[in-house]
């Protein structure tokens, strides 16, 4: 018996997600590479705007363009000669040098989901099993930076439009390389250890000492080296602190939670929430050993009052995104988090009856920074309308490639066999990381 008179049996059985056994262990990948954590692993924070937000109104305005295409917005200048963005970026604008600008991503399915800005691959004509996403490729490949902490998280709540909080699927791999989502589902009931709630598990000294004796039993009579490597990371992540420390934003600087912003935890519409703070966990996650960690923010499928809105969202968007960036150059952590900031496709170029943009699949936009990537430029161009890439096409397996490279894989190498035993790779053969940020 433990020490509140539950067996280990059901100590072993924690977790809300309904699967046999302990239920971490089925979403967790279990392998601990044999490298170092903090600035030892390479990491990608990747932000999905769901919808599809207006290329021509963020990154690309066309102030020359009839007022039906050019809307309401005024472009400013950065600190990039000759780069100019939307006026409601001016913390953005303030540090440019810092973030590539990709005008001209093309190649998008049309569809309103995640799907291309987590594979690089469109959800149509598939492998059995489905494409896995960068996130479970990295936790097939090289496993967790620790065992207390998951190689794969997403951090997205359940939308109304559900594929809007897809974190990434582990697709063919499997579910052990599924993402770890402390917001949805059971996730959160997955932090609660025998009535310990999430708080309770900031209180390390006291839960390990109740765990010392409980380890000891364990190691003595070599279960823990017994169990399935999944059990072992699940074990791993309830007996440290170290998950729900990097959850638990209230350990930052007050000037930092600042400097972020907090945001809205109320969905908007069906899309998700703006919670500012989900950039700074996300920073807290790879600092702790996580790969990658991605998340949703807000809603973009603005058919109607598209520049209202967007003078309600591109402010929050600003301050989320340039406190990430700018907080991790000051860390010394640019050369090593990869952050890459799309939807799934870009907005019709003629404002409609109702002030909105309609869906644009033929050219949308892309910010890219970190990575040790060569930033403070524009890469593509589109016409004077926005509606066609006319200079540098980028097709969304290049952009996937790139991150591929920054986290030190080649992608068109790398293959896995799906449920056929067919071989797969990560990357078609035509699309090798851009030479402008990485050559």
């Amino acid at each position: 018996m433990f020490c509140d008179g539950r067996s280990r049996r059901n100590f072993l059985r924690i977790g809300g997600l309904g699967t046999a056994g302990l239920s971490l262990p089925g979403l967790l990948q279990a392998e601990q590479a044999s490298g170092n954590g903090g600035l030892g692993h390479k990491a990608v924070i990747m932000i999905f705007l769901p919808g599809g937000p207006p290329h021509q109104d963020m990154f690309d305005l066309k102030p020359d363009a009839p007022r039906e295409i050019r809307g309401e917005f005024s472009s400013i200048p950065t600190n990039v000669p000759g780069l100019r963005i939307c006026e409601e970026f001016p913390r953005m604008a303030g540090m440019m040098d810092k973030f590539a600008v990709i005008r001209s991503v093309v190649g998008a399915s049309g569809r309103h989901d995640a799907q291309q800005c987590l594979t690089g691959k469109p959800s149509a004509g598939g492998p059995p099993g489905g494409w896995p996403s960068i996130g479970a490729v990295l936790s097939k490949l090289q496993g967790g930076v620790s065992q207390a902490v998951p190689p794969f998280l997403g951090l997205s709540p359940k939308t109304g439009h559900e594929p809007w909080s897809d974190p990434g699927q582990a697709g063919f791999l499997g579910s052990a390389h599924a993402a770890f989502q402390p917001f949805r589902g059971g996730g959160q009931q997955d932090l609660v250890l025998k009535g310990v709630s999430l708080e309770r598990l900031q209180d390390r000294k006291g839960l390990l000492a109740s765990f010392d004796q409980f380890r000891r039993e364990f190691d003595a009579s070599a279960t823990v080296e017994g169990m399935d490597a999944f059990h072992q990371q699940a074990f791993g992540v309830l007996t440290s602190s170290q998950l729900a420390d990097a959850l638990d934003i209230s350990r930052e600087n007050p000037a930092t939670i600042a400097r972020y912003g907090r945001g809205s935890e109320s969905l908007k519409d069906d899309g998700s929430w703006r919670r500012l703070d989900q950039f700074l966990m996300a920073r807290r996650l790879v600092e702790a050993g996580a790969r990658v960690v991605t998340l949703s923010f807000s809603r973009w499928d603005w058919h109607f009052a598209n520049f209202r809105q967007g003078r309600e969202e591109f402010p929050l968007l600003d301050q989320g995104l340039s406190a990430l960036v700018g907080d991790l150059h000051d860390r010394g952590l640019d050369r090593d988090v990869s952050v890459v900031v799309w939807g799934e496709f870009g907005r019709t170029p003629v404002i409609n009856a109702r002030a909105g943009r309609d869906h644009w699949p033929r050219v949308a936009c892309a910010l890219l920074a970190g990575g040790g990537m060569r930033t403070g430029q524009v890469i593509g161009a589109t016409d004077r309308l926005g509606g066609e890439a006319v200079e540098r096409p980028v097709h969304f397996q290049e952009i996937f490639s790139t991150l591929y490279h920054n986290l030190g894989i080649d992608g068109r190498k790398v293959t896995f066999e799906d449920l056929t035993g067919r071989p797969q790779y990560l990357v078609d053969a035509p699309y090798a990381p851009m030479p402008e940020l990485v050559g």
